[in-house]
């Protein structure tokens, strides 16, 4: 099942998208916003739930990549939220994008491509983004596919420990049939 728009193309992972995606995930920009960064073993484990989620749900994280160019410059998708987080239970639009892709507009094309579809054939009501209070790119990315912060939804991750600069986050809400005009 894949998905497509002007410039991208959202689909499974493929086996040729394991070392590529690793390299992803251990970039130090990347890692910046995340805390650490997987081992190769951890990256591919992520790349198998994903696939687990997207046959289970009929949606997931997929691959993206650029129409006629790159085979993997991120991910994007829905998935459901860790249980021990306090919006659980909750659908979550993620992304992550290798850094050499920042400032194409990808991430904003594809989140929304993945909000449409969770959405419509995906037939969810609610859907939410959560990023550290320091991610400021992915907080403006939410805002421009339409989602609205929901500052009572603020929440410390329960994985990060006491006073880690990315232990606060912020949670965007966006629902069906709703925009942030509304």
């Amino acid at each position: 099942m894949s998905i497509a728009t002007d410039r991208l193309v959202l689909r499974p992972f493929t086996e040729a998208d394991l070392a590529p995606f690793a390299v992803l995930n251990a970039h130090p920009l990347v890692v910046e916003s995340l805390g650490s960064s997987p081992t190769r073993a951890q990256s591919d484990a992520m790349v198998a739930r994903f696939a687990d989620e997207l046959a289970r749900e009929g949606w997931g994280l997929w691959a993206v990549e650029v129409v006629g160019g790159e085979p993997l410059v991120g991910m994007v998708g829905l998935h459901r939220v860790a249980p021990a987080l306090p919006c659980a239970p909750a659908v979550e639009v993620a992304w992550r994008f290798h850094p050499a892709h920042w400032g194409h507009g990808y991430a904003t094309e594809a989140a929304a491509a993945a909000l449409d579809f969770g959405f419509g054939a995906g037939g969810l009501e609610e859907i939410v983004a959560i990023t550290t209070t320091l991610n400021l790119r992915s907080q403006a990315v939410m805002q421009r596919i339409g989602m609205v912060r929901d500052p009572a939804a603020d929440f410390d991750h329960p994985s990060l420990p006491q006073g880690s600069p990315l232990r606060r986050h912020v949670l965007y809400r966006a629902r069906r049939g709703v925009t942030a005009d509304a």
